[in-house]
C-alpha cells in the first residue's frame, strides 16, 4: 500500500492483516472491502482480496488466482523482464505469487525465472521476504536437480539469519499473506535442504555430516528417515536402507491434504526402488503396485487434481502417478513383460516426452515384444530373413543358395500406420528417431563444457544482493548435470554419449529387422565412429555393419566388418562418467 495511507487506512489495513492471520477471513475481506472504498486505484488492495479470497476457498481456487494475478500484472504494465532497478521492487510480492502458483502447478522453469529475477533485487527486501524468496528457489533448483545452486543459496540464508536484520520492515498490510507461512514451514527444514542436495551430487562424506545434524534435530522422523534411508541405498547398503524405511512412523504423517505429500506412496516406491537395485524385480514391481494403488486413493480423495480445481494448491503436488508408472515401466521390462512395461512407458511418456532414454525403452519394449516372433519366423535367424533362399544337398554337399537381392520386406506394417502407438518394430524405430532428435549433438556439448569452465570461478560467494546473482543465472561448472533426463536424474557428459550408443545400435537392429538395409547402414557406421565405444557395442556395430553390406550385395565392404581383428573386447560394461563422485 502506499506510504501516504491516512491514519484510518493504517488501521483498517491492520485489522484486515490481524484477521487473516486468524484465519478469519471473511472479516478480513470486509476490512478489506472498506479499504479499498478509500483507495480505489491502489491494485495491491484487489491482490490482498484475491489472496483473501483464495484462502476462504481453502485454497482450491489456484486456476482463479492464477488468472487475477495475470490481470493484475497486465494492470501495471510491466513484467519480469522490465525489472532494470529498484523502483519497480514494489511490484515483487505480485511476482512472487506469481511463483508460487507456478511452482505447485509443476511449472518450475517459470517459477525459477521470477525467483532468479527477484533474487537479483534481494537487498532492499525486508528479511522475511527475502528468506521467502531464498528458500522457494532451494526448492526448485532441487526439484529440478540443481543441487549446486541450493547450496549457495543455503549458504545465503544462514548469512542473512546470522545478520537478522529487519529491512524495510513495513507492517502494513501488504500483499502475499502467504509469506509468512512458507517462511516457517522452510526455516525448519534447511538442514533436510543441504541432505538432498549432497545426495544428488553423491558426496557422501558432506551427506554423512548433514544426516547426523538432521537426525539431532529432527530425530527420528519420517522425513529424516527417508532422507538417511536415501543415503545409504545410494551407498549400497540396501538392508539398511529397508530397515530405516521400515523404522519410519508414516501412520503419524497429517496427510496429502495438509502437506501435498502422500509419504505412504513415497514408502511403496522407495521400496520397489531398493530391491530393484538388488536384483528382485519381482518384489520391486510388486511394491511399485503398491504405491501406484496408494497414489490412485489418495487422488480419489483430494479430487480433480487435472483441473488444479477443487483440492488444496499444496496437495497439486501429490500425485505421482507418471514417476511410479515409469519406474513400474522399467521394472517390468527387466522382469520380461515387455507389453506391461510398453503400457506402462507410453503413459508416463506423456508427460517427460522430452527424456531420450525413455525413447529407448519404449522401443526395447517393442524389440522384446517382437522378438519371439521374429525367431519364430525365421528359425533362430532373424537377420538372414530374404538373405538364404534355399538349402540344398546334406553334410559336406550341403549348399546355401543366396538370394540375387534381399527380399526383406516390412511385413509388420498391415496396412496401420506406424505412428500408432502399439509394440511393432515400426513404432519402435520412431522413438528411436525421437531419443536421437532430443539429443545434443557434439558441437553443442563442446560448448556448454567450455562454457561451464570458463564459470567455474563465480560461484564461491555467499553474499546476498544483486552482485551474486551468478548463482542463480544458470551459470553451472565443469562436470555438472548436463542433460535434463526426467523423472530420472539429469545425464552427465559421458552418460549422454553412452545413451547415443545405445540408441543407435538399436536403430541399426531395427532398421535391419524392417528391411532398411541403407538406414541399417548408416546407423552402424555412425555407432563404430562414436569416440567412446564399449567392446559389445563396437561388436554389435560391424555385426550390423556386415549384415546391411550382404543384403546390399558389398560382399567385399562386409568381410572387412566381419574380420576377427575389429574386435577385441565384447565386454558388456557401460562406460562410466568421468566426473569423480565424492
Amino acid at each position: 500500500m502506499a506510504d501516504n495511507n491516512t491514519d484510518q487506512e493504517k488501521a483498517i489495513a491492520a485489522n484486515a492483516l490481524e484477521a487473516f492471520t486468524a484465519g478469519n477471513y471473511e472479516e478480513s475481506l470486509k476490512h478489506l472491502g472498506k479499504l479499498q472504498e478509500l483507495n480505489k486505484e491502489d491494485y495491491k488492495i484487489a491482490l490482498n482480496k484475491a489472496i483473501a479470497e483464495f484462502y476462504k476457498s481453502g485454497q482450491t481456487t489456484t486456476c482463479t488466482l492464477k488468472q487475477t494475478l495475470i490481470a493484475m500484472k497486465n494492470q501495471v504494465h510491466t513484467s519480469m523482464e522490465d525489472i532494470d532497478g529498484l523502483d519497480d521492487v514494489e511490484n515483487s510480492l505480485l511476482y512472487y505469487n506469481q511463483a508460487i502458483i507456478h511452482y505447485h502447478m509443476r511449472q518450475y522453469s517459470e517459477a525459477i525465472a521470477i525467483g532468479e529475477r527477484l533474487y537479483q533485487f534481494l537487498e532492499p527486501f525486508e528479511e522475511k521476504f527475502a528468506l521467502a524468496v531464498c528458500f522457494l528457489l532451494v526448492d526448485l533448483y532441487l526439484l529440478t536437480y540443481q543441487p549446486e545452486k541450493a547450496l549457495h543459496l543455503l549458504a545465503v540464508l544462514e548469512k542473512l539469519s546470522v545478520q537478522g536484520n529487519n529491512k524495510n520492515g513495513n507492517e502494513d498490510g501488504k500483499a502475499a499473506f502467504e509469506l509468512l507461512l512458507l517462511f516457517h514451514t522452510c526455516r525448519s527444514s534447511r538442514p533436510q535442504y543441504k541432505v538432498r542436495a549432497y545426495i544428488q551430487m553423491k558426496s557422501s562424506k558432506a551427506c554423512k555430516r548433514e544426516i547426523k545434524s538432521v537426525m539431532n534435530t529432527a530425530g527420528n522422523s519420517a522425513s529424516s528417515l527417508f532422507l538417511k534411508s536415501n543415503f545409504e541405498y545410494l551407498r549400497g547398503n540396501y538392508r539398511k536402507a529397508v530397515k530405516l524405511l521400515n523404522s519410519s512412523n508414516i501412520a503419524e504423517h497429517p496427510g496429502a491434504i495438509k502437506t501435498g505429500e502422500c509419504v505412504r506412496c513415497m514408502f511403496w516406491n522407495n521400496l520397489g526402488c531398493i530391491h530393484f537395485a538388488m536384483g528382485k524385480h519381482n518384489l520391486g514391481i510388486f511394491y511399485f503396485k503398491k504405491a501406484l494403488q496408494e497414489n490412485d486413493h489418495t487422488c480419489a480423495q483430494l479430487g480433480d487434481a487435472k483441473q488444479f480445481s477443487g483440492i488444496p494448491m499444496c496437495a497439486l503436488l501429490a500425485n505421482k502417478r507418471y514417476e511410479l508408472l515409469y519406474n513400474c515401466g522399467i521394472q517390468l521390462l527387466h522382469i520380461g513383460r515387455p507389453l506391461a512395461a510398453f503400457d506402462c512407458l507410453m503413459d508416463a511418456v506423456q508427460v517427460y516426452h522430452s527424456n531420450p532414454g525413455l525413447w529407448l525403452r519404449l522401443a526395447e519394449c517393442c524389440i522384446a515384444a517382437n522378438k519371439g516372433s521374429l525367431e519364430q519366423d525365421n528359425k533362430g535367424l532373424p537377420s538372414k530373413k530374404g538373405i538364404v533362399q534355399a538349402i540344398v544337398g546334406q553334410g559336406y554337399h550341403r549348399k546355401i543358395i543366396l538370394a540375387s537381392q534381399s527380399t526383406q520386406n516390412t511385413i509388420y506394417s498391415d496396412g496401420q500406420s506406424a505412428a500408432i502407438p502399439v509394440a511393432s518394430m515400426e513404432f519402435a524405430a520412431i522413438c528411436l528417431r525421437n531419443g536421437l532428435v532430443l539429443l545434443p549433438d557434439h558441437q553443442q556439448q563442446e560448448n556448454k563444457a567450455e562454457n561451464g569452465s570458463k564459470t567455474t570461478s563465480q560461484s564461491g560467494s555467499t553474499e546476498s544482493g544483486s552482485e551474486n546473482s551468478d548463482a542463480c543465472s544458470g551459470k553451472v561448472q565443469e562436470g555438472d548435470k548436463f542433460l535434463s533426463a526426467a523423472p530420472s536424474s539429469p545425464l552427465r557428459k559421458q552418460e549422454v554419449e553412452n545413451l547415443r550408443c545405445s540408441l543407435l545400435a538399436c536403430s541399426a537392429y531395427v532398421a535391419l529387422v524392417l528391411g532398411d538395409n541403407l538406414m541399417a547402414l548408416n546407423h552402424a557406421e555412425k555407432l563404430l565412429h562414436q569416440t567412446k565405444l564399449s567392446g559389445s557395442l563396437k561388436f554389435l556395430g560391424h555385426l550390423y555393419a556386415a549384415e546391411a553390406l550382404i543384403s546390399l550385395d558389398r560382399i567385399s565392404e562386409a568381410i572387412g566388418h566381419l574380420n576377427p581383428e575389429n574386435v577385441t573386447d565384447v565386454s558388456m560394461g557401460v562406460l562410466s562418467s568421468e566426473q569423480d563422485q565424492g
